[in-house]
């Protein structure tokens, strides 16, 4: 019997388990090929067009992800399940051959290795997600991979912040971090790829999922324009503020607490890990699509009001910089997580439409990505005479206010929608 039969006859909840497992080491690994080089500070790199060289370097490799995002739409939602394994090894492994070029050419030239790192990095998540969704387990499978989202770049920093301790130069540290993670990545990727596709039972409940064209695409989002809109502004602010919190929390803590002040990332971020996990898995419990559908949007409202109402407990002297940071992470997690794995499966399974979560993902992610490059170009420019504590608070006000009114505005959407297509009599 082979692994994939093996699993197959699994109980749900052992198979649940097995699925996640693969999937958070699976990303946790790619974390490897992109985060490591955000725990180094690069000071005294050369000034670009006004940029810090640390900015220039975040820029650069986000330009890349956030095209790979817009690649992401076709080729994630429409590859076949034979050739996600070779696909996500190719492309890591091709990240992990632009940081070898980032080490080997030096400053300012080196960014562009970093661009090219970023570009085939965002399309490994939908590849990921693509083995998982679909499933009346999928709550807990994705969430176990999103939680890699938090504790896995966390880990990749304290991975290179030791390899500098050995002595390994910031520059080549990055590269180093990804050969480390090597043998893990292909043992996951492995057990990945012998997961079973989804059970009858599994379709019956959150509907079939099959690859989309260029015209199902376009059929899909004019059918939900108004809520999709909507909740691609919210994310475009999720994601912005998420990844100036993690690029930057290195910064952050450096404004806080002073330039001396070591502070161990997985220590901060695993608890905050474990507490979103907590209470997402909760929407295990929760059947009904559109009833979860609907405690996804109050998921991210809430976590979007915790990021601001923390902010605003830590400038009244309420909270330590120390609780502030774990409740500006908890609230962004708990408001991006659902973005990335049950927001759009429930979508999906409430409104019985055959079709794939990752195209919508990508579609959100693309322009996600797009805000975050904005706002990093904004700190520099039009905030440049802002710290990158002051800068993040300012960040936190403007998430609360903006998001939890785009969430609230998605839910009433989807809501009406839901009432008007399909619960209406025959």
């Amino acid at each position: 019997m082979n692994l994939t039969e093996r699993l197959r006859r699994l109980p749900p909840a052992a198979f649940a388990a097995a699925a996640g497992l693969a999937a958070f080491c699976t990303y946790s690994a790619m974390y490897a090929f992109r985060k490591p080089f955000t725990a180094a500070a690069f000071e005294g790199g050369p000034v670009l067009l006004g940029l810090h060289y640390k900015s220039a370097l975040v820029i650069a490799q986000v330009l890349g992800y956030m095209l790979s995002k817009f690649i992401g739409i076709k080729v994630v939602s429409e590859i076949s399940g034979g050739r996600r394994a070779a696909a996500l090894l190719g492309l890591i492994g091709m990240a992990e051959l632009a940081l070898l070029g980032f080490a080997l050419t030096p400053a300012p030239w080196n960014l562009i290795f970093l661009f090219l790192n970023g570009l085939p990095l965002g399309m490994v998540f939908g590849l990921v997600f693509s083995y998982v969704e679909g499933r009346r387990t999928t709550e807990v499978i994705g969430l176990v991979l999103c939680a890699s989202f938090i504790f896995a770049s966390a880990l990749v920093k304290d991975a290179g912040r030791w390899l500098m301790g050995l002595g390994v130069s910031e520059f080549w540290m990055p590269f180093m971090t990804g050969l480390l993670f090597t043998v893990p990545l292909l043992l996951s990727v492995g057990l990945l790829g012998s997961l079973p596709p989804p059970s009858a039972e599994d379709e019956a409940l959150r509907t079939r999922r099959e690859p989309m064209t260029g015209a199902q695409r376009s059929a899909f989002f004019l059918r939900f324009a108004p809520g999709l809109v909507l909740q691609i502004l919210v994310y475009m602010l999720l994601t912005a503020y998420r990844d100036f919190r993690d690029n930057f929390l290195a910064d952050i803590w450096n404004d806080l607490r002073g330039a001396g002040h070591q502070v161990n990332f997985s220590a901060t971020e695993t608890w905050v890990s474990v507490a979103v996990l907590a209470v997402l898995m909760l929407l295990v419990l929760v059947r009904d699509n559109v009833k979860a559908l609907m405690i996804n949007h109050l998921a991210v409202f809430a976590g979007v009001c915790i990021a601001g109402l923390s902010t605003w407990a830590f400038g009244q002297g309420y909270l330590s910089d120390y609780a502030w940071i774990l409740a500006t992470g908890f609230g962004t997690y708990v408001a991006y997580i659902p973005f990335n794995s049950i927001l759009f499966d429930r979508m999906i399974a409430a409104f019985r439409y055959v079709s794939n979560v990752g195209f919508l993902i990508y579609l959100a992610d693309s322009f996600g990505y797009l805000g975050s490059v904005a706002v990093l170009i904004y700190k520099d420019f039009g905030a440049g005479g802002l710290s990158w504590s002051a800068f993040f608070i300012q960040a936190s006000y403007a998430l609360a206010l903006l998001g939890g009114a785009g969430a609230l505005l998605s839910a009433a959407y989807y809501l009406r929608k839901y009432r008007q297509e399909v619960s209406r009599p025959a």
